[in-house]
């Protein structure tokens, strides 16, 4: 490799900083040195591909390219002798991000230094100046990742919510007589539940996505540009709740089979076509009604194939610049020195008991344990788990105890907050109370979330904490903090959730339902340190 000296018109000398070789297996080196640095993060992210919600997500990186091939086909990039320091800033960030990730083994922390590393690598090849010019493609690839798991659950559920309740609308205006419990749809001789999946992410996810790709190509003001984009969403939320509530009245007069198989299926394939359309007529509507003055396109959506693969075949007599082989080799040498580092032990023999020896008898309660539907043990994603109905001659209550053992790896806890209202009961009081527990001469002071829910006339309370290896946490971040610490240090990384339910009676007051759990707290407390263990 030798150093190529270009030269001006005038004959001087302008750079030394750019090598002739060949950029193609620099690439390759790039890579490689990516992927064994940002593994975990990869394999994670393919096994999020394999989920219905993110199915989408191979198609990203190939819409990606042809936005990035799209614009160098429109303005082919020139020579930038200017300096990488904003690529190198970013390059060094996305190691450290990368590396953080993987200290705490958690993948989706990974999968953004992952994409900071592919910008960087734009900036440093193409210079500062041209680099940016490809923004909105580099953009474009966080929609191939997943969203983090406790706002997939926020976002779904309250989803759920509103395509049930707009559902339900669209049935009303059938004149079909309908009840909405929570997310069931009660049409008397049928009942509709709004599952997770009819949520609508898996039209948001993908529409996300190609409405991106519209704004991009879209031959307009930006200001149509950002409207287009944002329209996916009341799109796809009001489809959906369409799908929802014509389900509902298919169901109906037809029966029950308009709600499952295929037909089902290729009703959601309907809806999807159905939200594309609309955001075409949004951007035309924009395009011809407000342009205010503005010439028209002649095409709404500039779709330009002629000469695509021009800059491809020009890519072998490319030359690389110093920075970018510098970065490069980095990261190789990363990559290698992190597959090669001694891993701590990501599963540890934790000396406790199985849930399923928990006391059955409790507080002069005798309890009796059930299995949950399949489906919230999907949702719930516990390796153990335990729910019981203690109860007496006056009153029950419910327990539920979660295991993990390990809260890495996109596991963790399935907070009551999110589940909660999807059960169709309402959350009238919300707040963390500070509680004292009696264990004989001990006094046990901790940290509680305190609910009190209703549905209908019926209310219960609601007690619940995260047991996180000796500590008693109430906050869902908080919790998640300290999972990553401690796996930073190499410690466990296991945990799980107390959860406590007792209905509220018509004659008694909410200061007696509290008592009457700090009651049975007072029994189980001394009991979680042998199925939930500190650290040592």
């Amino acid at each position: 490799m030798t150093i190529a000296a270009r030269t001006n018109d005038h004959g001087s000398q302008v750079d030394r900083t750019v090598l002739a070789t060949n950029v193609i297996l620099w690439l390759l080196v790039a890579s490689l040195g990516a992927a064994l640095f940002f593994w975990d993060g990869l394999i994670s992210l393919g096994a999020a591909w394999a989920k219905p919600e993110y199915s989408y997500g191979p198609l990203v990186p190939l819409i990606t390219s042809y936005m990035t091939l799209l614009e160098i086909n429109r303005h082919p990039v020139k020579v930038d002798h200017g300096p990488r320091t904003v690529g190198l800033v970013i390059f060094f960030v996305s190691i450290l991000i990368g590396f953080v990730g993987n200290l705490v083994r958690i993948p989706d922390i990974i999968t953004y230094g992952f994409i900071l590393y592919i910008g960087a690598l734009i900036l440093l090849l193409a210079g500062t100046r041209q680099g940016f010019r490809f923004w909105p493609g580099w953009l474009h690839l966080i929609f191939m990742l997943p969203l983090p798991q406790f706002i997939y659950l926020k976002v779904s559920t309250d989803l759920q919510a509103v395509s049930a309740e707009l559902g339900v609308a669209v049935i009303q205006v059938m004149n079909i007589p309908v009840y909405l419990d929570g997310t069931v749809i009660d049409l008397g001789e049928y009942k509709l539940l709004v599952a997770e999946a009819c949520s609508g992410l898996r039209y948001l996810f993908p529409l996300f996505s190609f409405g991106w790709l519209m704004a991009v190509l879209y031959n307009g003001p930006n200001w149509h540009r950002v409207l287009i984009f944002l329209a996916t969403i009341p799109v796809t939320v009001l489809m959906n709740s369409f799908r929802v509530g014509m389900i509902g009245v298919l169901v109906n007069y037809y029966g029950i089979e308009q709600a499952e198989g295929f037909i089902h299926f290729f009703e959601g394939w309907i809806i999807f076509i159905a939200c594309t359309v609309i955001l075409y007529l949004f951007a035309w509507i924009l395009s011809r009604y407000f342009s205010f003055g503005r010439k028209r396109p002649k095409y709404i959506i500039g779709m330009d194939y002629q000469g695509m693969l021009g800059p491809l075949k020009k890519l072998p007599s490319l030359n690389v610049n110093r920075p970018f082989m510098v970065v490069t080799i980095c990261v190789l040498a990363a990559g290698i020195a992190w597959q090669m580092a001694p891993k701590h032990a990501s599963d540890f023999e934790v000396d406790r008991l199985p849930l399923g020896l928990f006391p059955l008898s409790i507080d002069g309660r005798q309890g009796v344990s059930t299995i949950l539907d399949s489906d919230v043990e999907r949702v719930l994603g516990a390796d153990e788990y335990l729910v019981a109905d203690y109860s007496n001659n006056q009153n029950n209550i419910n327990l539920l105890l979660t295991y993990y053992d390990s809260q890495t790896h996109g596991s963790g806890i399935h907070s009551p907050e999110v589940c909660l209202p999807g059960g169709g009961w309402e959350v009238s009081d919300w707040e963390q109370k500070p509680v004292s527990v009696v264990t004989g001469e001990e006094e046990i002071s901790f940290t509680v979330n305190r609910a009190v829910i209703q549905l209908g006339l019926q209310r219960q309370l609601v007690y619940y904490w995260f047991e996180q290896r000796g500590r008693r946490i109430v906050n869902d971040f908080e919790a998640k903090f300290v999972v990553a610490w401690d796996s930073v240090l190499g410690k466990r990384t296991d945990g799980g959730l107390v959860r406590l339910v007792t209905p509220i009676g018509n004659a008694e007051s909410e200061a007696e339902a509290d008592e009457r759990l700090q009651s049975f707290m007072n029994e189980i407390v001394p009991e979680l340190p042998g199925y939930f263990p500190a650290l040592d």
